[in-house]
């Protein structure tokens, strides 16, 4: 796996590029916002790990750049811009995780491996699977024109079933995406909830789309694979 630092904190920048390493992570660094990018474009990374206050050229500009041309590849923020309104405008331009300094090495590690897990991310800003539409802007769904609320946990999970249509998503897959954490105690609940899913999503309208692979784990589509 390859991660892009950009970080123009020397001392931070070899603390992070040093335990990467490591960790067996493959990583290159850029000092300034302007090299940051252009390596983000050209470089086939993995990941990249984005300081907000950079020369030549801020993190959020940057990334807001970046997501024109790169969808897909995860951003973890990693700042000593702790404000809400930070926040929020980074994942508004396309963060995918938010790290304050100081932090803790291990913290950083273990959001990385998450946001690799989880793999490059599909952008689409409304998804359509048979009559079901997702507008994930304003985290609404209709199926068959009729508006369907959902809790916030049901929405992130059908979300994450139809970014992977087609694809069979382990219970422990679901965790760690829809729950952010790898706990083997957790894979009960996904039955909980894709039941409650179903009632809301499937129940009502003549097709089902939330499908079981028996032993392996739920797929969302048309037809049965």
């Amino acid at each position: 796996m390859r991660v892009l630092v950009i970080e123009d904190d020397e001392k931070v920048a070899r603390a992070v590029t040093t335990g990467l390493t490591a960790e067996h992570f493959a990583v290159d660094r850029a000092a300034d916002g302007l090299e940051g990018l252009e390596c983000a474009k050209h470089g086939p990374y993995d990941l990249i790990i984005l300081d907000l206050m950079l020369p030549g050229l801020r993190g959020t500009e940057l990334l807001a750049q970046l997501r024109k041309v790169n969808t897909g590849v995860p951003v973890l923020i990693l700042t000593a811009r702790d404000a809400v309104a930070d926040k929020i405008s980074n994942f508004e331009a396309g963060a995918d995780d938010y790290l304050t300094k100081p932090f803790a090495f291990a913290e950083l590690v273990v959001r990385v491996k998450a946001l690799l897990r989880r793999g490059a991310v599909k952008r689409e800003n409304v998804i359509r699977i048979a009559d079901l539409e997702i507008d994930r802007v304003q985290h609404q769904v209709r199926r068959d024109g009729a508006r369907i609320k959902l809790t916030s946990k049901e929405y992130s999970l059908l979300e994450y079933l139809a970014l992977n249509k087609g694809r069979v998503l382990s219970r422990s897959m679901i965790v760690d995406h829809v729950w952010d954490q790898s706990f083997e105690g957790l894979t009960n609940i996904v039955d909980v909830y894709v039941r409650q899913l179903r009632s809301k999503v499937d129940e009502p309208f003549a097709q089902p789309l939330i499908r079981t692979m028996r032993g392996s784990g739920y797929y969302l589509g048309e037809t049965e694979l």
